[in-house]
């Protein structure tokens, strides 16, 4: 499905909520009212039936001619027939439409952070970006179908019964103008009693999920050290308060439902009451039919407004979804390429000019970087964390805009670039390597659905990878599980290695790539790392400072600055920062 670039340009922060809803719905308007209109039709047995019904009474009581009771029961039969049809239109316009506004709303979001920066990502969690994908999308989704089922009934149902009232009886307009709304407000002051008590019961729901969760995640340590009794302990006493407060609950909500149907009862005995004795003393011109007709219908339309009174949480909790996506979709931070030049060449050389960068104001990550790298030259970053390593690799890969200072690429500056054709040429082989669920075969050739079967294997052996592919059950076919659950780390970085060998890339990223490995899956990934390096312009960053003994240069950096720059031997023979970072790993 193309993804609707259209849709972020609408100011979802700056439009009430409601437009925004219009605006969304606005190519499915036509359908919206075929939607409604078929509504009416299917809808119309509930509020006709009251009518039909009196109709039927009197009949039968004043002795009418009888072709009357079958006209009205053949009116009611077509209308009912009716109901198929028109629901199946209704659920297919209606639900087609909200379906369509959700898989829209979820594509521009996705569109949308691909769009936003590095930066953005870095200060809002992942978690926060899918809660907004799938549960506020859901919550409008939700929101639109309740609102045309449930408010299109009761509202259909009011207008239908206060139209046959007005016709047939409007001397009893004024009655039901006032009993209804009374009645409808009354039990919604009842049902609000009950807040407290859901919100009391949400609360010990949600501890005794986080207990469980304790439970689970420490159940190592628990039956290391022999405290099973203890664990089962905290969560018992959680059970018991889930326990207590649903008690309390299932009682309130019992009192609630006991009364509101007394109440509404009652009321309606004393309608039924009231017309039948105004009838009966003939002080309005009712018929019995009538008073049935009335009694019924004060039942339909009291629920009918209550039911468009309960609508009010869910409309507003929809509503703030529309809100919360609407944080994303008009984020101004924006990695914005649009406009500027393209990259169809890349030699590799990288030249930093007095570049600063500070994540927070007065706090520099770096600061004056003056560094020019040859193409095909290999530069290890090493420092102390927080010395500026990573922000390096980010200001290379194009994550980050210098705040001060420039980057040029074979001499053109970055800022002109559009970064996106830029990163064809870029590799990047991280800590931890991030695989998907999907086959070797997908992981390998992500992104290049023309690779043929020999590139993923030649991509293999040279990564040192395809001794333990062939060993697998379905070779290349083979599921890696989500985010490569089913592999080693070992394994799964000589993934990594050959997603980046079959790209060739021009510019190669190695964020410490060996650093959480045992000894023989290192050794196996640095001869991997000396055949992708070679004629590559690399950037390396390792804390395990025999991992770069052979780079061409070595950047030692400290608190953003470069302190020292020299191969491995002259920084040895100098004694400065480097020797003794040296001398303390090896001691």
């Amino acid at each position: 499905m193309a993804v609707p670039y259209g849709a972020l340009e609408h100011r979802y922060r700056g439009e009430h909520p409601v437009r925004t809803l219009a605006y969304l719905f606005r190519e499915d308007r036509g359908r919206l009212g075929l939607a409604v209109l078929a509504f009416v039709v299917k809808h119309s047995p509930v509020w006709l039936l009251p009518l039909i019904t009196a109709k039927v009474i009197d009949v039968l009581v004043e002795r009418q001619p009888i072709v009357n009771l079958w006209l009205s029961t053949g009116l009611l039969f077509a209308l009912l027939l009716t109901n198929y049809p028109m629901h199946l239109l209704y659920v297919r316009f209606m639900y087609g439409a909200i379906r369509r506004v959700g898989t829209q709303l979820r594509s521009a979001l996705c569109a949308r952070m691909q769009q936003l920066s590095i930066g953005y990502h870095s200060r809002v969690s992942a978690g926060v970006l899918q809660t907004k994908v799938i549960r506020d999308v859901e919550g409008v989704e939700n929101m639109s179908q309740q609102a045309g089922d449930m408010g299109l009934s009761a509202i259909v149902t009011l207008a239908g019964g206060i139209a046959v009232i007005a016709v047939d009886v409007p001397q009893a307009l004024p009655v039901f103008f006032l009993v209804v709304p009374a009645a409808a407000v009354l039990v919604m002051r009842m049902r609000g009693r009950l807040r407290s008590n859901n919100e009391s019961f949400r609360v010990e729901v949600e501890r005794l999920s986080s207990r469980v969760a304790e439970m689970t995640s420490l159940i190592p340590i628990t039956r290391a050290h022999g405290l099973e009794r203890d664990a089962l302990h905290r969560v018992d006493g959680t059970l018991t308060k889930v326990l207590r407060t649903g008690l309390r609950l299932d009682l309130a909500n019992g009192r609630f439902g006991a009364l509101a149907w007394i109440t509404l009862n009652a009321l309606g005995v004393a309608v039924l009451a009231g017309a039948a004795a105004v009838s009966y003393y003939r002080v309005l011109p009712i018929t019995p039919g009538d008073v049935v007709m009335l009694s019924t219908y004060f039942t339909t339309m009291t629920t009918a407004v209550t039911t468009l009174l309960s609508l009010t949480p869910v409309i507003s909790k929809g509503l703030e979804s529309v809100r919360s996506i609407g944080e994303v979709l008009q984020e101004p931070d924006l990695e914005n390429n649009a406009g500027k030049e393209e990259v169809e060449e890349v030699r590799g050389e990288v030249a930093f000019e007095g570049v600063g960068y500070a994540y927070e104001p007065g706090r520099s990550a770096v600061d004056d970087f003056t560094l020019t790298v040859a193409p095909g030259e290999t530069v290890a970053l090493v420092g102390a964390s927080g010395a500026g390593k990573s922000t390096i690799l980010n200001l290379v890969i194009g994550f980050l805009r210098p705040d001060s200072g420039r980057i040029l690429l074979d001499g053109r500056d970055m800022e002109a670039l559009d970064l996106r054709t830029y990163r064809r040429f870029v590799s990047v082989v991280p800590q931890e390597s991030i695989l998907f669920e999907g086959s070797i075969r997908d992981n390998v050739a992500y992104g290049l659905p023309d690779a043929s079967d020999e590139a993923v294997c030649a991509a293999l052996r040279d990564a040192n990878a395809m001794e333990f592919v062939e060993r697998l059950p379905e070779g290349l076919e083979t599921v890696v599980g989500e985010r490569g659950a089913r592999l080693s780390g070992g394994q799964k970085q000589r993934l990594a290695i050959a997603r980046a060998l079959i790209r060739d890339p021009r510019v190669l990223i190695l964020d410490e790539a060996t650093s959480a490995l045992d000894t023989r899956s290192e050794a196996l990934i640095q001869q991997a790392l000396t055949r992708l390096v070679a004629g590559r312009t690399v950037f390396v960053v390792a804390h395990r400072l025999s991992t770069i003994r052979t780079a061409d240069r070595i950047v030692v950096m400290e608190d953003g600055r470069i302190a020292e720059i020299g191969t491995h031997e002259e920084l040895v023979r100098g004694r400065g920062l480097y020797s003794g970072l040296q001398a303390a790993q090896l001691g």
